[in-house]
């Protein structure tokens, strides 16, 4: 089972979810996204919190008010961190986490500690925390065949963006054959006005005789 809550400090709502125990954050984690960023309260036991990204947002760029929520949830999900104030929230990508086989349940390593960011809790806001446990709704989610649908989208949407890429390159190179044909055209009416200036000429100096030609340069 897990638990999902909504953070109106954004607009518009995010969606956070958490594993209800150990064994459902190792079901999250093997099959988690690309767009997910995890929470944990630093060097203490407490529950796996996730946030997912929308398509515009950086996992480190995440606004403020977001993060705050995002925090306490965190905290008030910690059985010591809970009862303890001044304590840190640390938070990453999924990707970033690693998971050896020798490793406890629920426990997690990562794969490079610089992309770990830190969150400053000075102590717990229950009205945070009670608004975001009014919005917790208990779901049973199929999470390998959430993670097929997500992988079937991403395919979908790579195919879409190889055909506009195509039509891009297509209209381009329609276009710039255009522009070589109405430059050829350019140039072939400007050759064609000069061979007729160059003709015209010539016929009007062989209607003359040569005295009056001669005329013509001096």
């Amino acid at each position: 089972m897990v638990y999902f809550f909504t953070s109106t400090s954004v607009d518009p709502p995010a969606e956070i979810y958490v594993g209800k125990d150990k064994y459902e954050n190792d079901e999250i984690l093997k099959y988690g996204s690309d767009r997910d960023v995890w929470f944990h309260v630093d060097k203490l036991s407490s529950a796996h919190v996730y946030y997912r990204l929308r398509a515009d947002e950086k996992w480190d760029e995440l606004p403020q008010p977001l993060l705050d929520d995002l925090a306490q949830l965190t905290k008030a999900n910690s059985i010591e961190g809970d009862k303890q104030d001044n304590i840190k929230i640390i938070y990453t990508p999924w990707s970033n986490l690693n998971k050896p086989g020798d490793l406890a349940v629920g426990q997690v390593m990562f794969h490079q500690s610089s992309k770990v960011k830190r969150i400053h809790v000075a102590k717990r806001i229950n009205a945070v925390v009670s608004r975001l446990n009014k919005t917790r709704v208990e779901r049973f989610p199929d999470h390998a065949k959430e993670l097929a649908q997500r992988e079937q989208e991403a395919k979908r949407l790579a195919r879409v963006a190889r055909n506009e890429a195509k039509a891009r390159a297509s209209a381009a190179k329609h276009e710039q054959e255009e522009r070589r044909k109405e430059v050829e055209a350019r140039s072939y009416d400007l050759l064609f006005d000069e061979t007729q200036m160059t003709s015209n000429r010539n016929k009007n100096l062989g209607n003359k005789s040569i005295a009056e030609l001669e005329e013509d340069f001096m």
